[in-house]
């Protein structure tokens, strides 16, 4: 896949904290319930910390009680790509910035969540970057 915005490894090494990089460009996992935006009610735009893309808005943010961020529908289709996982021995469906590549995250359907697309796009805090809305 190629993205629009394209870095070699070392500049991604270079850009990111650590953690930051093992997340969002290894497709690591934060700890549950340690991610800074696990429990805000900021109104406003969440961004990929990698690339600064909008992703979610607050309004499609819901409580989840599974330990991460978690949405219902992204802030355009075409924010994120959704790709087959298969690792640790089940079938996920990924959830990418479009923009950069970046891991975010999963998607998950069917669980009985009350919102309007019934899916959880359950993403890691340290992917995102919220930008208060301006009153």
């Amino acid at each position: 896949m190629v993205y629009e915005i394209e870095k070699p490894d070392e500049q991604w090494r270079a850009e990111l904290t650590p953690e930051e990089y093992r997340v969002l460009r290894q497709a690591g996992t934060e700890p549950a319930f340690t991610g800074e935006y696990t429990d805000t009610k900021t109104e406003g735009v969440y961004a990929c910390r990698a690339c600064g893309a909008e992703l979610f808005r607050s309004d499609t943010k819901f409580e989840s009680h599974c330990g991460w961020p978690s949405f219902f529908d992204p802030a355009d289709s075409d924010a994120v790509e959704l790709l087959v996982d298969t690792s640790f021995g089940m079938t996920r469906t990924e959830v990418r910035c479009a923009r950069c590549g970046s891991h975010l995250g999963h998607v998950f359907e069917g669980e009985g969540y009350p919102t309007p697309t019934d899916q959880r796009y359950c993403i890691n805090s340290v992917s995102l970057r919220l930008l208060p809305r301006q009153v």
